[in-house]
């Protein structure tokens, strides 16, 4: 309730300073989400053969969520603005925890999502952007970067030299005094090497259907950026995020950085429109001082599609290099900071949906899978009705030996017992070898029934078929799918999501 009056006053100062600097021109933009989910799935389920509801979301079959994003810009000139965003939810209906019981007026998530100002460089073409940001790679084929799409502190500079080429460089601080470390289990230095800087330059460069845009990034990673850390014991896993580290447990010196490096080519060719393709290819390692905590590799993906009166039909694929079978070598999967863009391949394995659909089911990135895909998007036969197919078939590219030391782990985790020779969230959240298989089937219609509210009716389900030999997961497969038919785990879901935007 305070984080709400404390909102409500931040408005009421912002349009107060309205009416007294004529010069500065405010504008509101919001977004209204409500959204209802149906499913099973290990994750979300009540009860089904026999077995209650389990899965680390703990999500009942059924679930009904709300959200509301505010955004007021300030904008003095086209050479000076200022960003506020906020975002209040998610709010799960019933739920205590996110303000959605009865009263409604108990911890409700109020969060300032982005909050930056935009100026150039006087007497130059130089755009500088400062402050907590939307900050992504590029992307052309799922137009969400499967290694940074989230906000971030930034600071972002942007030149064009001309109609063909452009230069976008950035440093970002995701973490920093956070945390600290320990001395033999007493406090010790707070906010000691706990920061992770990143650096990173674009070079957009367009020409007569073509473009094209390399790109480099590096990160500096602190040993005590993602926890706390005991001296005792070195400096643990936590030294980095689960994207960032292979999945074992490692003991670096305190006083040394971990190092990220990242490259990528990304682009598409338009010449011969309506025919169009896109490409991405990523390569990133992520080093420390302790080899099994390294991580590297790379993913690339390809589309192809043909834009027609009815609709837009194509194909598209992708490939990530998946562990080797020695877990003590490091991971052979890229390294990721946060990928939380809505990934165009799939709005159900992957972190697709663009609202707050249930989704993520393989995992929130396509590393360490291959696949490939089918797809009719933007099918119409009737005005402001559109249509979305995607029939996608993949499989993982990680050793089946990989499968014996993360089963070992979920079984220590579910009994309660931790285990300081492998991080299990590190793997995220199903962990696929070269032997196991997925088809996802998916469906998305959007109405526009009026200029700003749209209604999405999203389907989508997801067969899965795990080697239960004892090479791979055995008979118990540590996935509870919401059903095992004949070694096929199979999991769907329907979002219908009412969506009022201005």
């Amino acid at each position: 309730m305070k984080m709400l009056m404390t909102l409500a006053l931040a408005a009421a100062m912002m349009l107060g300073a309205a009416t007294g600097a004529n010069a500065i021109d405010f504008k509101a933009k919001g977004q209204w989400i409500m959204s209802f989910d149906y499913g099973q799935h290990a994750n979300f389920r009540s009860n089904q053969d026999g077995k209650p509801g389990s899965g680390y979301k703990n999500e009942d079959e059924f679930e009904a969520r709300q959200r509301v994003r505010l955004q007021l810009d300030a904008v003095a000139s086209e050479a000076l603005s200022g960003t506020v965003f906020f975002e209040i939810g998610d709010q799960v209906w019933g739920q205590n925890d996110t303000g959605g019981a009865l009263g409604a007026d108990s911890n409700s998530v109020v969060e300032l999502k982005r909050a930056y100002i935009d100026w150039m460089v006087p007497q130059t073409d130089l755009k500088v952007r400062m402050g907590i940001q939307g900050l992504a790679l590029p992307s052309f084929t799922t137009n969400a970067s499967q290694i940074l799409d989230d906000d971030v502190a930034a600071v972002t500079l942007n030149y064009q030299f001309n109609e063909n080429v452009g230069l976008t460089a950035f440093w970002a601080r995701p973490y920093n005094d956070n945390y600290g470390y320990k001395w033999d289990g007493k406090q010790g230095y707070q906010n000691y090497m706990d920061n992770m800087d990143m650096f990173a330059v674009l070079l957009p460069l367009t020409f007569d259907g073509v473009k094209v845009t390399p790109w480099v990034m590096y990160a500096a990673m602190g040993p005590g950026m993602f926890g706390d850390v005991d001296s005792k014991f070195g400096s643990a896993w936590t030294r980095a995020s689960r994207g960032l580290q292979s999945g074992f447990y490692g003991t670096d010196p305190l006083d040394s950085y971990g190092n990220a490096f990242w490259a990528g080519v990304t682009g598409e060719v338009t010449y011969w429109d309506p025919f169009r393709i896109a490409w991405d290819v990523n390569y990133g390692s992520a080093s420390y001082a302790d080899q099994k905590m390294n991580r590297e590799g790379w993913l690339a993906s390809l589309l192809l599609e043909y834009k027609l009166d009815w609709g837009t039909p194509g194909l598209y694929g992708w490939y990530s290099t998946g562990d080797d079978n020695n877990p003590r070598n490091g991971s052979e999967r890229m390294p990721v900071v946060s990928a939380n863009g809505n990934n165009d391949f799939s709005n159900f394995a992957f972190n697709g949906n663009p609202y707050i659909a249930r989704e993520c089911i393989l995992g929130s990135t396509m590393v360490g899978t291959w696949g490939i895909g089918a797809r009719l998007k933007d099918v119409s036969f009737l005005e402001d009705l559109k249509h979305t197919l995607r029939v996608n078939f993949m499989g993982g590219t990680n050793a089946p030996k990989m499968a014996k030391y993360v089963r070992e782990n979920d079984a220590l985790y579910k009994r309660g017992v931790e285990n300081y020779g492998m991080g299990g969230d590190a793997f995220d959240p199903i962990y696929l070898t070269t032997e196991d298989y997925a088809l996802e089937i998916g469906l998305t219609n959007t109405y526009k029934m009026y200029d700003n509210f749209t209604i999405m009716l999203d389907a989508a389900y997801i067969a899965m078929w795990l080697d239960d030999s004892r090479n791979t997961w055995g008979k118990n497969a540590m996935y509870g799918f919401a059903n095992d038919r004949n070694g096929v785990y199979d999991a769907w879901n329907v979002n219908l999501s009412f969506v009022y935007s201005f």
